[in-house]
């Protein structure tokens, strides 16, 4: 079908990522300081209505995809000599889907901006952040292209900069946003040379030629072992960094020093948006069986690891992004064993519950000025609204009836009890250990006796109570929209001993987060092994401090030797030719004596020497 007979708002498809990029220049004249006279709410306001814009965009395009079927869409963007760039969407149902999860996410995210930023001088910078975050992932979502999924990837790393350096004058943001922007790049640096060495032999960035490449090289052996594992772990390694999977996964957990409004996002629909980027990339793996393995590696310990760190933090926004890298994990495991299907559906469930529970958290946040757990008490009776939010995000998380994740987890161990067992009970501890993470922070912060910084605590105000509510009754219709998309919910999607393994290990984890101990006034455990262990998931299994005397040390020694050559070799020989120069020219300088005869005498030799010279040449070539 072509572009002119298309409905108007699948032509203009192209402007939805330009909504998110037009806010952040809306906002510009009151981040800037040009408008002095009033606030920066209008800024606020203005990309609230580009980004209702967006989602309204995007559900026109939905119901009419929905009714003719997948369409592909190409711009012409550059065209000299034999060159042609073009700009090309493929709008799918699973592309639109993620499209109005980003959409809408940011949408509610902006409205509970404006009351936990109420106070903040700087809310127009924030807002135009924002708008350009929005832009880049709603472009990244839709992109049919390789370069151009890459270019907006690159516009995601620096706005995640940004957003988390966005209180900039405090050291710890400073360092925070440095490791984020540092660790990400890591993963885009070895996707570019994947993606340059893709264009040489492909010869073009369109995911649909790249498939049609990589079907006919796999038939002829064109690629050597070698070069096709190197693309394929070249390929991953970019999904991993926005993904936050191991060994990139330490700037999430740094990440949650930006704003909360910015984390609900942060950890809900950029991973996906990551995550999204893997599945496209997967059909150019099948020259590369070891990168298959790295992510089934890399997304066992990021869940298993994630999961148990998650539940040693007593930072209640950490204690949440671990369980992001956790989830995120068995998405990655999903993919890589051809399962994407079920890992979209646990992208959109995890997605909205995640966002559910950082607003949450971030009401918390907000009341008590508090983030620590062993300060924060009995806010269950002083919140409803809050708890309500709490309590549905967690339920939709874990494999609980009847929520989301609950459908998720039964179809990822119906899968692959019977092929891949152990992956199975991977996904059935992390649910356990998700489970008890939960239970540990609900029983810490809304039960128990009230604490100084919660005994007047009130709920928060509409502006993040609404979006906040509206959340939560999403949340709660995921199994109707997961049965819109694809018919999973319902007992037949699996087998009746899994739902009870499902349910049994949620339940699990359920009683011990009620059972365990909490001390208020002593975060450590008296007892030593206990207290070692508690220390050692606290820091995250020391990987900082491993990284700090392997990669930091080894690249400092190599910064020291490059200064020292710079300095001691290169700049002493230099300095020695000049030194050098200038003492021969002190020393011609005291033997010139003025006179003409002497100055004749000095050319006469030169050229007796001269012509000697040349003779003695002549003479041997003779």
């Amino acid at each position: 079908m072509s572009a002119s007979s298309l409905s108007l708002p699948i032509q203009l498809v192209w402007i939805i990522p330009l909504y998110g990029f037009s806010g952040m220049l809306l906002s510009l004249p009151w981040a800037a300081g040009w408008f002095k006279r009033n606030g920066p709410r209008p800024a606020a306001y203005l990309n609230l209505l580009v980004t209702l814009l967006a989602v309204i965009h995007g559900s026109l395009i939905l119901q009419q995809v929905w009714q003719l079927g997948p369409q592909h869409l190409e711009f012409p963007w550059f065209q000299a000599a034999d060159l042609d760039l073009r700009i090309g969407f493929d709008l799918s149902l699973t592309n639109l889907a993620a499209l109005e999860l980003v959409t809408g996410l940011s949408l509610l995210g902006q409205v509970y901006a404006l009351g936990y930023l109420d106070k903040e001088w700087s809310l127009a910078r924030f807002y135009a952040l924002v708008g350009f975050f929005e832009g880049a992932l709603a472009g990244v979502v839709l992109s049919s292209s390789l370069f151009m999924s890459y270019f907006l990837l690159e516009m995601l790393t620096l706005s995640t900069y940004l957003l988390v350096g966005f209180w900039y004058a405090q050291p710890l943001v400073v360092t925070a946003a440095r490791d984020a922007f540092l660790t990400k790049r890591v993963g885009d640096v070895l996707l570019l040379m994947g993606m340059v060495a893709l264009s040489a032999w492909a010869g073009s960035m369109e995911f649909q030629d790249l498939y049609v490449w990589a079907a006919e090289a796999d038939a002829s052996g064109a690629l050597t072992p070698l070069a096709g594992t190197l693309l394929g772990l070249g390929m991953i390694a970019g999904p991993m960094g926005k993904c936050a999977q191991f060994p990139m996964h330490l700037w999430l957990d740094e990440a949650m020093e930006g704003p909360n409004p910015a984390s609900i996002l942060r950890n809900s629909v950029v991973v996906t948006a990551g995550a999204l980027v893997l599945m496209k990339v997967m059909p150019l793996l099948r020259f590369s069986p070891l990168a298959t393995t790295v992510l089934l590696v890399v997304g066992t310990i990021s869940a298993l690891a994630g999961a148990l760190v998650a539940i040693a933090q007593v930072d209640i926004k950490r204690a949440f992004s671990y369980s992001t890298t956790s989830y995120l994990g068995l998405v990655f495991i999903a993919i890589a064993l051809q399962q994407p299907a079920i890992a979209l559906l646990l992208l959109f469930a995890h997605g909205l519950s995640k966002a559910l529970l950082f607003m949450s958290v971030g009401s918390i946040i907000a009341t008590t000025n508090c983030q620590d757990l062993t300060e924060l008490g009995g806010l269950g009776s002083r919140m409803p609204a809050t708890t309500s939010a709490y309590l549905v995000g967690s339920a939709g998380l874990v494999g609980l009836l009847p929520l989301g994740c609950f459908w998720c987890f039964g179809l990822l161990v119906e899968t692959f009890a019977h092929q891949q067992p152990f992956f199975a009970a991977v996904c059935l501890l992390t649910n356990a250990l998700t489970a008890f993470n939960l239970t540990r922070v609900y029983r810490h912060v809304f039960l128990g006796p009230s604490m100084p910084k919660t005994k007047r605590a009130p709920e928060v105000n509409w502006l993040m109570a609404l979006p906040m509510v509206s959340l939560t009754v999403l949340v709660a219709l995921m199994p109707a929209l997961m049965g819109r998309l694809d018919p999973v919910p319902g007992i037949a999607s699996f087998s009746l001993p899994v739902a009870i393994a499902v349910v049994s290990s949620g339940l699990v984890g359920v009683a011990g987060g009620a059972v365990a101990p909490l001390h208020k006034f002593w975060s450590r455990s008296l007892l030593q092994p206990l207290r070692v262990l508690q220390d050692l998931l606290a820091s995250d299994f020391y990987t900082d401090r491993i990284y700090r005397a392997t990669i930091v040390a080894a690249v400092a020694g190599l910064a020291r030797l490059s200064d020292w050559l710079d300095s001691r070799v290169v700049n002493g020989l230099v300095n020695g030719i000049g030194r050098l120069s200038l003492a021969s020219a002190d020393g011609l300088k005291l033997g010139v004596s003025g006179q003409l005869q002497s100055y004749l005498l000095t050319v006469v030799l030169a050229i007796v020497l001269l012509l000697a010279s040349l003779q003695w040449l002549e003479w041997l070539h003779g």
